[in-house]
């Protein structure tokens, strides 16, 4: 009787007219995140002015957040699965606007750090919750496409609401104020999600295992942490030790997995090609595209000299492509193929980061307003589609784990481009030649110069500001072409790896083989 009742079950969720109410809350919940990514970019020359961070001290700003979130992501997917998704969503969401207000009154550069790691903590309970609430929501494949595509076009809105509100915000007041926007959408997400959200669990999910959760966390951070730093100093034995103890930690996670018998992250869902082949397109393209999102802002107010609010509105073309083409991105992968969208998407983008390559001091907008519409096309195109195929593949018990393992993917390439494109900006910038009386401090970041040369006289000052701003855009420029090879080549994974995977039909859902 109980399996001939789950179907009907199920039939009347579909039916229920509420799933798309509790989707607006779920995407409030994606919405906070994507917000607070994107207004860390426009605060960074305010907050490098007053807490005078050291250029590894502002790329860690930058990048401890994905640290971290990436080492819980998978942790924090299997503990939603077990506790309830709901519970975990709407507990991550609350201390996620408690810690927001820690980040927006940091007053060194250490707190600063920590606080961002916090705030790591609590987001990584919400992306996975999010998605596996959507996989439990929608069962029927084409509303799941359209509510996955609703899903990441809330994302890439949210890129553009939070530069714009958050230039507004730094114009008028202080830069912690960009933090404090997350509040009101916390408040209004725990509120209605109490009264909307259905719970959700995986029926029998066995133990929260937490040897597997801190071998994550080392794993996690120790590989990024060794990168990072060899990327940024060079090689040195403590961070080959640090990164061998990460590789060492995420080996013995999957040997653990491996054994037991309920594990925190099956590996075997790593067998499905479809499944590996999404997370890593995912993966390396958001490496190929942070380093440029995370210094584009910097270029756009300290070399071009716009303010706040209209370096938020310049950026806002990548986020409408983005929408737009996350909308349509299902349908068009069941006309067309999964690997034409998600490989011609990312080659959209590849081809566009390397325009980016020619970039001046002066260049026009036009020209960088086109590229960075064709860079939220192709990424919309690509993101909705790969992430349509990770929850498709797995059962909807394992929803969380699968999103979270798309997460992780995500958060991880961000970190990493941070650290290894960021890297390439800061290491090219650093070797300027300024005139004499240059403070040193001005080679730690190009907000350190414009500080440093406002104490200048006027001759030296312009000077020093000519070679730091040459320096920067020589970098950028750098990083941009790495990007696009980067992601010129994960297209050609894709189409590979893509070959003859097809998001779900209504007929399979209803006839499953």
């Amino acid at each position: 009787m109980t399996s001939t009742l789950r179907p009907a079950d199920a039939a009347r969720t579909e039916r229920r007219p509420g799933r798309w109410l509790a989707l607006c809350v779920l995407v409030l919940a994606v919405l906070l995140v994507a917000v607070d990514a994107t207004v860390l970019g426009l605060a960074t020359p305010y907050i490098s002015e007053d807490l005078h961070p050291s250029g590894t001290q502002l790329l860690w700003i930058g990048d401890v957040y994905s640290f971290v979130i990436a080492g819980l992501l998978v942790s924090m997917g299997g503990l939603g699965d077990r506790i309830g998704r709901k519970r975990i969503l709407l507990g991550g969401a609350t201390a996620f606007g408690a810690i927001s207000v820690l980040n927006a009154y940091a007053s060194t550069p250490e707190t600063m750090i920590l606080a961002r790691a916090l705030l790591g903590v609590a987001g990584a309970t919400l992306m996975p919750a999010t998605l596996a609430l959507i996989r439990n929501l929608f069962h029927d494949p084409r509303e799941r496409s359209l509510a996955v595509g609703i899903w990441g076009a809330t994302a890439s809105a949210g890129t553009a609401v939070g530069p714009i509100v958050g230039g507004f915000l730094l114009e008028h007041f202080w830069w912690g104020s960009v933090f404090l926007i997350n509040l009101p959408v916390m408040a209004v997400l725990v509120l209605v999600g109490l009264r909307t959200l259905p719970e959700s669990r995986n029926p029998d999910p066995g133990p929260w295992d937490l040897p597997s959760v801190l071998l994550s966390l080392v794993g996690m951070i120790g590989v990024v942490y060794g990168v990072k730093e060899a990327a940024t100093h060079g090689f040195s034995w403590p961070a080959l030790a640090v990164g061998l103890l990460g590789a060492g930690a995420l080996g013995g996670f999957v040997r653990r997995q491996l054994t037991m018998p309920v594990p925190l992250l099956d590996m075997r869902l790593f067998r499905h090609r479809g499944f590996s082949g999404a997370v890593l397109a995912d993966l390396l393209t958001v490496l190929g595209m942070s380093g440029l999102v995370f210094f584009l802002s910097q270029y756009l107010q300290l070399v071009q000299g716009r303010h706040p609010f209209e370096a938020g509105l310049a950026e806002l073309p990548a986020a409408v492509g983005a929408v737009a083409a996350g909308l349509v991105a299902g349908s068009a992968a069941r006309r067309l193929s999964v690997r034409s969208v998600v490989a011609g998407g990312l080659a959209a983008v590849g081809l566009a980061l390397a325009a980016l390559t020619c970039l001046g001091r002066s260049t026009g907008y036009p020209v960088l307003g086109a590229a960075l519409l064709i860079v939220g096309i192709g990424a919309g195109l690509s993101f909705t589609v790969t992430a349509d195929v990770i929850l498709s593949s797995v059962p909807k018990e394992q929803a969380g784990a699968a999103s979270a393992v798309s997460e992780t993917a995500y958060e991880l390439g961000a970190a990493l481009g941070i650290a290894l494109l960021g890297s390439i900006v800061t290491a090219v910038y650093s070797g300027f030649t300024g005139p004499a009386g240059t403070p040193p401090g001005a080679h730690e970041s190009l907000g350190a110069a414009v500080e440093a040369a406002a104490r200048m006289p006027a001759g030296a000052a312009h000077s020093l500001l000519d070679a730091a701003r040459d320096a920067f855009v020589h970098g950028l420029h750098l990083a941009s072409g790495a990007g696009a090879a980067v992601l010129l080549g994960t297209a050609a994974v894709a189409w590979f790896l893509l070959k003859g995977q097809r998001l779900e039909s209504t007929e399979q859902a209803e006839h499953p083989r």
